[in-house]
This record gives C-alpha cells, sequence and structure tokens, in this order.
C-alpha cells in the first residue's frame, strides 16, 4: 500500500497560490515543532506585493510566514486558503 508523502526538499521553491489563483510567492522554508513534528508555518521567499499587503505574520528576519493550517494542497503548486489568511 503505497501513501501520498512529501519530500521536504520537493515542496521548497514550489510557488504559493490561493485557491482563486493568486500569487502570494514560493516556500523559502517550513517551521515545525520539533518535538511532535507539527507543521507550524511555511516561510515565503519573493512574497508578491499582494502578500506583503496581508496581515500575515513575520520572523525575526522579516520574512512573511503562512499558517500551515491555511494551506489545502500541495502538488504542483502550494494551494491556500485566502480566507484563513485573514
Amino acid at each position: 500500500m503505497s501513501e501520498n508523502k512529501n519530500i521536504f526538499s520537493d515542496i521548497l521553491s514550489k510557488m504559493i497560490v490561493t485557491k482563486e489563483g493568486k500569487r502570494l510567492g514560493f516556500v523559502k522554508d517550513i517551521i515545525f515543532e520539533t518535538r511532535s513534528g507539527e507543521l507550524i508555518n511555511i516561510v515565503v521567499k519573493d512574497a508578491t506585493p499582494y502578500t506583503r499587503n496581508l496581515n500575515l505574520e513575520r520572523t525575526t528576519s522579516k520574512d512573511l510566514l503562512i499558517p500551515y493550517n491555511a494551506i489545502i494542497a500541495i502538488g504542483d503548486f502550494v494551494i491556500v486558503s485566502e480566507e484563513d489568511l485573514i
């Protein structure tokens, strides 16, 4: 029985888009809880002007963060729910 699994390196640099098709940027990194392995945020690189206008949390180095619970699917793109970002 095979499972669909995404390897970390496969997710890096994927384009992040909303389900409506708005481009948000690309996956720079993933933040997770080290003890449980729970994914917490995706770090955005090359954020679009639209993304920079959203009220997203930022890292100490000013990178934008997308909460993992906003992710709908990961395939050719990382698709997120814009409603979960606002």
